[in-house]
């Protein structure tokens, strides 16, 4: 498995997907109830193909990964080769990013020298979804880069 397996909610929610998937492989509903009581490592496989495919459609179209923490905010652009990032860490240790306040801080303190913001540019090191994976493993999530943007404007201008 090249991903990790999609929660018991995630097949859930994606349950017209994965019954289009096993009808590719002429497998219906009857076969995969007989598939799960009399294969349990078959059907464990073909759950695990599943999940990779649809991780890997998500990871392809993925363009922009945010990651909070309390005094770091990680703002991230995936191009084809490279992730470019925006990291900004608050100087003021009492200051929590993972809350309203602690943004609304940010909001106000964003270009004094009470917020380090540093940027970068980096080639992927391996395969560009798997990277991707990896910061989301690390806690990133997909976002729309509106944050990225807008602090992204503001630099260039």
């Amino acid at each position: 498995m090249k991903y990790s397996r999609l929660t018991k909610e995630q097949f859930e929610e994606l349950h017209p997907e994965f019954t289009n998937f096993l009808a590719t492989q002429s497998i219906d509903k009857n076969e995969w109830d007989k598939i799960k009581l009399e294969q349990p490592e078959t059907a464990e496989q073909e759950l695990d193909v599943f999940s990779d495919l649809i991780w890997e459609g998500v990871l392809s179209r993925a363009e922009y990964l945010e990651h909070f923490s309390k005094n770091y905010i990680f703002l991230f652009q995936c191009s084809d080769s490279f992730v470019h990032s925006i990291v900004l860490k608050s100087i003021d240790p009492e200051t929590d990013f993972l809350t309203k306040p602690g943004l609304q801080w940010l909001s106000d303190n964003m270009f004094t020298d009470n917020v380090e913001m540093k940027i970068g540019k980096k080639a992927f090191a391996e395969e560009r979804n798997v990277a991707v994976f990896s910061l989301i493993q690390q806690g990133a999530f997909l976002s729309d880069g509106q944050l990225y943007k807008q602090i992204k404007t503001i630099l260039d201008s």
